[in-house]
């Protein structure tokens, strides 16, 4: 994981380098002063912020939740206790703990575990105002932003809100949450004396729940209306949009949600819990089986045998003291066996226990109804997997020095990305959308993100076909934000920012209508190509907008509906697919998503994938590519 890390550094360098020459950008950070006027009373103390660099309200760092440490580790969340005098809410947020990665706005000297525990805080950004207009001022429609990274790496501090609230005139929160196992641990030494939402092991899910409950009771102080907050979230914070929508314990919180790449994935408690030869098989990092790497690592025991004996005889309130009493850097380390991607670690997560999210798959409460019916936009990017497909060493090698990535085959790289974005448009947009549609009537809205404009250095690297609208490339166009560290020169240069601020300022203004009225309709000026809602009357009738700059065929709905059906069949005869091993990856790759079934991987008509065994992916001969 190290070497990938420093590997992406140095491409990240050697591209922002190879920019100066076509005018790359990037912000600077930008130390915050003061400002009185920021001056806000809450029910727990006053806090006084700053100024901002787009001339917002920022407040940094205000608790919304008791910290979580020792006995209160995997608990639920509790309201944040009051305090004297005024809060200074100046300095970022420390992040909850994770594995540092520049991808998720660590700095690039970090390494390791970063963060602390006592990280249930969020940073609030409004249009600037003096403290005796808020009261008179009409109440302001909410954006509560979750961050995306797997939910184990993100922080607050990689996202400002002030563009999006100043320009726009709405409130942005943006809430941090318990990552990884510290979030998501369910065991049954933990259920005792706990309460039933305790017990579901949902931590990083009650987390948003209570930020949505300081948010209620706290953004009018701020200008906000209690009765109009949105709740958007991007990759994995578009997965915990899914969740509380889906979750009892999130009723009346929220009145809009909108989902940027998500998907409604799980793990069925059995996964999340069990060893690995129960009857019903827990995953190789369940919480059994982490409590035996851990007890081998502490000590306790010589060998995974040994282990196995010591925790089974066990008493349970001795197994929760030792998970409690362990340091965050060895609770984390203990799931990187199967090593990393860029800081981000495979952990159980969103447990399907009948509490805090219903039983069963996921996409089963929509289908029946059974979640809230708020108005939602869901949407995805069209090239979602190349962003990764590019630092994996299956798809791309590093030339120029082992510098920049270089698709090993253009036609198996285009092939496979575009298969799996479209499985993720089918997977977390259409059939959700068609399915709520048909619940909740004309107020579910869908997008596609195109935006392909990215900086090319002649001869060395296309950003526009190796990336093209990757995953999570849309984050700074919707937020008008472009400093995201040392990737910006990557990204954005003067050659496309007459395109992309033009891109930008309409993201900004349909996702701020949609917040005030519950529909993006034509932007919050009206004056914007009407964004029209998800129709299944006909084939031909408008489904969802295309977002893109005018160049490239500008803001437009189109019609195009996409089924898993559909894009395994065409998979199926993509002639890019000129290998039958590299067509048997991609139906292995979707397969990974858990509501797919495995099934279709020796029932695929015309796969042939006999000779490469689902079970021993990733197959040498793909490995050694």
């Amino acid at each position: 994981m190290r070497a990938s890390r420093l590997r992406s550094s140095l491409l990240l360098a050697v591209l922002a380098v190879g920019c100066l020459a076509l005018a790359c950008g990037g912000g600077s950070e930008v130390p915050l002063e003061l400002d009185p006027s920021s001056r806000r009373q809450l029910s727990t103390g006053v806090v006084v912020g700053a100024t901002g660099v787009y001339g917002s309200h920022v407040w940094k760092a205000i608790p919304f939740a008791a910290p979580p440490t020792g006995e209160r580790r995997f608990r639920a969340s509790l309201p944040p206790e009051a305090w004297k005098g005024e809060r200074e809410s100046l300095a970022d947020a420390v992040p909850c703990p994770q594995f540092a990665s520049v991808f998720a706005g660590a700095p690039r000297d970090a390494e390791g575990v970063i963060g602390a525990e006592d990280c249930l805080t969020v940073d609030v950004y409004a249009p600037h105002m003096e403290s005796a207009s808020v009261r008179d001022a009409e109440p302001k429609p909410v954006l509560a932003w979750i961050h995306g990274g797997g939910n184990t790496i993100g922080m607050a501090d990689f996202y400002d809100g002030g563009q999006l609230a100043q320009t726009q005139d709405v409130i942005v929160v943006v809430m941090q949450y318990r990552l990884g196992p510290f979030g998501w641990m369910r065991n049954a030494a933990l259920r005792e004396g706990a309460s039933p939402a305790e017990q579901s092991g949902n931590f990083g899910t009650l987390d948003t729940i209570r930020a949505l409950e300081w948010i209620r009771d706290e953004i009018a102080a701020f200008g906000g209306d209690p009765e109009r907050v949105t709740v958007f979230g991007e990759s994995a914070g578009g997965r915990n949009v899914f969740a509380l929508l889906s979750s009892p314990l999130a009723e009346g919180l929220f009145h809009g949600a909108i989902v940027q790449s998500g998907g409604l994935s799980g793990a069925n408690v059995a996964k999340a819990e069990n060893f690995a030869d129960a009857e019903e098989p827990g995953a190789w990092n369940s919480s059994n089986e982490t409590l035996l790497r851990l007890l081998v690592s502490e000590g306790q025991a010589a060998d995974a045998a040994a282990a196995r004996v010591k925790l089974e005889g066990m008493p349970a309130a001795d197994v929760a003291a030792f998970l409690r009493g362990l340091p965050p850097e060895t609770l984390l380390l203990a799931y990187t066996e199967q090593g990393g991607n860029e800081g981000m670690i495979e952990v159980p997560q969103m447990f399907a226990d009948g509490v805090v999210l219903p039983e069963g798959r996921a996409i089963e409460a929509f289908r029946r109804g059974d979640y809230h019916r708020v108005p939602v936009i869901l949407g995805t990017n069209r090239d979602e997997n190349r962003l990764f497909m590019a630092f994996d060493p299956e798809f791309s090698e590093w030339r120029f020095f082992g510098l920049v990535p270089t698709p090993r085959d253009w036609g198996r790289y285009e092939a496979h990305g575009d298969g799996m974005a479209k499985a993720w448009k089918a997977r977390a947009v259409d059939t959700p959308a068609r399915l709520m549609r048909a619940v909740q009537g004309p107020s579910v809205y869908a997008y596609r993100w195109d935006w392909d404009e990215q900086p090319t250095i002649p001869f060395v690297f296309d950003g526009g076909r190796t990336i093209g609208a990757g995953h999570g490339l849309e984050i700074p166009f919707v937020f008008g934000h472009w400093d995201v560290g040392p990737q910006s020169g990557l990204l954005f240069n003067g050659g496309n920012e007459a395109g992309r601020l033009q891109l930008s300022n309409a993201m900004m203004s349909y996702w701020a209508q949609f917040a005030a009225t519950g529909s993006p309709g034509s932007g919050r000026r009206g004056d914007l190509a009407e964004w029209r809602a998800w129709d299944d009357g006909s084939d031909g009738d408008p489904r969802f907008l295309v977002l893109d700059t005018e160049q490239d065929g500008g803001l437009r709905m189109a019609s195009e509906e996409i089924t898993m059906e559909g894009v395994i069949a065409e998979a199926m005869s993509d002639p890019r697919f000129t290998e039958r091993r590299d067509l048997c990856a991609w139906i292995y790759a979707v397969i990974q998503w858990e509501d797919i079934s495995a099934e279709i991987y020796p029932g695929a008509e015309g796969a042939a994938c006999s000779a490469f065994a689902y079970d021993d992916y990733p197959w040498a001969e793909v490995a050694a590519r």
